[in-house]
């Protein structure tokens, strides 16, 4: 289960098909430093997406395809 404390890596790492999700909501550096250390949270701030959405797709997304 994702949450909003995770780093993109970190979810990368539970699937690699979360990589169009995240792309979908502006994440297009999904291999730069700051996919392994900020949090979704912060990714969401920096790029002005709502990541309670984010969270949610991912969720469904990885409940779909485990």
């Amino acid at each position: 289960m994702v949450d909003k404390s995770m780093s993109i890596g970190q979810v990368l790492r539970l699937n690699q098909g979360t990589a169009r999700i995240l792309m979908e909501f502006g994440m297009h550096c999904l291999g730069c430093p700051h996919a392994t250390a900020e949090s979704l949270e912060d990714a969401c701030a920096a790029h002005g997406t709502n990541v309670e959405e984010l969270v949610s797709k991912l969720n469904s997304y990885l409940q779909e395809n485990a």
